[in-house]
């Protein structure tokens, strides 16, 4: 495997870090810049929103720019937004701050997937491709613990110095170690948008929306709701999101397998009424510990259980335009954190913290009927394998 491809997995991990650490120290944010919980939640919200539609316009944009210049200047940005978040005195700055480094992020997080299948030999570019989202995955499960730990015992600024320090080193060895790529012919975006003409295509890009923006409606407001329902503290919340990570990672792999043995319909359907379940029982584990790890382990394994089905299937039914599926997908999947943190802002606003779970399970639902039309006359078993 070329080395390269795990450099990008490292750009991977630190742009998941930055999406995801906010969530981890919202509280912290809002105490220390003054607003509230739900204004504090704008930052992922914001943050999701130019991240989910940055890449398919900037990439455009910039397409006959050579990759390794770009993937530079994205990460030089990267470390921009990120400083600009440490020495933010005010909300509006760190909004602009977390903008800076959600559409530089989307650029170097896309790239690094697409780049690493283009360097590769053609037999290991799905295990290139897999190791890279690995990333992501890791960022949930060591990257979100360690920034909620400086979080809670140093203060908010410190997560965002940590990865302002690793977007250093990797600006420093992307320089030295990557050799130069030529551009390859992007889609434009009439092209991309003339895909979802497709009805089933529209809809798997739908379903994505709704699942993750009823998984993000209590997810986006974890920490503050665990303190406040559960009365958990800052060492307990960062083990909870070290277990939900490590959940979420495994999940991902053991949906691939699934919808490589039991087919995408059924993995897809099994995904959306597990984690229907747990956000209806979450409530009612409070004050029973152990029941509420047991449910957080299993909405962990299932959070984002979503996407290897969803691409396979994207794969079966638009094989043509499948790298285009891949960045509308991932737009999609942005869009709907950014619409579950806003959905969740909003029921905190007019309800309360408690109502989060259930509120969630509404979008939940609307993902399981477009799932329905986006998977008919799908045959029950799809191997990925094709793929």
């Amino acid at each position: 495997m070329d080395q390269r491809v795990y450099m990008f997995t490292f750009i991977a991990f630190i742009v998941g870090m930055s999406e995801l650490i906010v969530s981890g120290i919202l509280d912290l944010i809002a105490a220390g810049l003054n607003v509230r919980i739900s204004t504090a939640g704008l930052l992922i919200t914001v943050f999701a929103v130019f991240y989910g539609i940055s890449a398919p316009i900037l990439l455009v944009l910039c397409r006959a720019v050579e990759r390794k210049t770009l993937i530079l200047i994205a990460l030089v940005l990267f470390l921009f937004g990120n400083v600009l978040a440490v020495f933010s005195f005010s909300f509006p700055m760190l909004l602009a701050a977390r903008i800076i480094a959600a559409a530089s992020g989307s650029v170097a997080t896309v790239l690094s997937i697409n780049l690493a299948s283009r360097i590769v030999d053609p037999a290991h570019r799905g295990r290139a491709i897999g190791i890279v989202v690995m990333g992501i995955s890791g960022s949930l499960v060591l990257g979100l613990p360690i920034g909620v730990f400086l979080g809670n015992y140093i203060n908010w600024r410190a997560p965002f110095v940590l990865i302002a320090i690793f977007s250093i080193v990797l600006i420093v060895f992307t320089y030295k170690k990557f050799g130069n790529i030529e551009p390859s012919q992007v889609a434009t975006l009439h092209e991309q948008v003339r895909t979802l003409k497709n009805a089933r295509v529209l809809c798997s890009h739908l379903t994505t929306f709704f699942f993750l923006a009823g998984h993000l409606t209590l997810n986006g407001y974890l920490t503050p709701y665990v303190k406040s329902v559960m009365g958990y503290d800052g060492i307990a919340v960062s083990f909870m999101y070290l277990t939900f990570g490590a959940a979420a990672v495994f999940g991902s792999w053991l949906s691939g397998m699934s919808a490589d043995r039991f087919g995408v319909k059924r993995t897809l359907f099994f995904n959306i009424i597990v984690l229907t379940l747990c956000l209806f029982f979450i409530p009612f584990t409070k004050g029973i510990d152990v029941l509420f790890w047991l449910v957080l382990i299993v909405w962990g394994v299932v959070s984002w259980g979503i996407t290897p089905p969803i691409q396979s299937h994207l794969f079966t039914i638009a094989k043509n335009t499948a790298d285009v599926q891949q960045s509308l997908n991932n737009a999609a999947l942005h869009l709907g954190i950014a619409f579950g943190t806003l959905f969740g802002g909003f029921v905190i606003d007019i309800r309360s913290l408690e109502a989060l779970p259930h509120a969630g399970i509404m979008l939940i639902f609307i993902a399981f009927g477009i799932a329905t039309v986006a998977t008919r006359d799908l045959k029950s078993k799809i191997s990925m394998a094709k793929s």
